[in-house]
């Protein structure tokens, strides 16, 4: 009598890897624009990393410890969102150390695009890095974080613009 066969070992695929991006900018402040595009990342990838640049040789208003937190505050409800800084190094690079393929920015309009496209086009060639544009929301296509802080800083309105934190800390900046 010969042995019943055993059954097949069963094939178990590899976990797949999370879908992660990274958007990246200067975020000095994070306005409704910024957070319009984190949180269209943020239902398209399992993981959106904020990468806060920080220029050394330009003078921002926050440092990079108060633009973390007010992204943090700001992304307080999308769990799959967290903040870094980066400076001195390639945004590619922490991507390739972070596993990231895919760098998400938000154009406002044709000025964004050609600046943009050019780094977008570097930093495939460097790494294999893809970028992918998102249309900015009409409501904030004229909104920077400059514009923002020209206004605020000769009393102008910038209400629905920014967060009520973000407006509360650029009073505090300008007090």
């Amino acid at each position: 009598m010969e042995p019943a066969p055993s059954a097949p070992e069963p094939v178990t695929a590899p976990a797949p890897q999370p879908r992660r991006c990274v958007c990246p900018g200067s975020y000095d402040p994070i306005t409704l624009g910024h957070l319009d595009v984190i949180r269209r990342a943020a239902a398209l990838y399992d993981e959106v990393v904020v990468a806060v640049l920080y220029n050394q040789s330009k003078q921002g208003m926050f440092s990079p410890a108060e633009r973390l937190e007010l992204i943090r505050h700001e992304c307080a409800e999308l769990p799959n969102v967290r903040a870094i800084e980066f400076h001195g190094r390639l945004l590619v690079d922490v991507c390739q150390e972070l596993g990231i393929a895919a760098i998400v920015k938000g154009l406002r309009g044709e000025t964004d695009y050609s600046y943009e496209l050019p780094m977008a086009v570097m930093n495939r060639h460097l790494t294999g890095v893809e970028t992918l544009f998102l249309p900015g929301d009409p409501a904030y296509t004229q909104v920077s974080s400059s514009l923002i802080k020209e206004v605020a800083r000769f009393g102008g309105n910038i209400k629905g613009l920014v967060g009520p934190r973000v407006a509360e800390a650029l009073a505090a900046k300008l007090a």
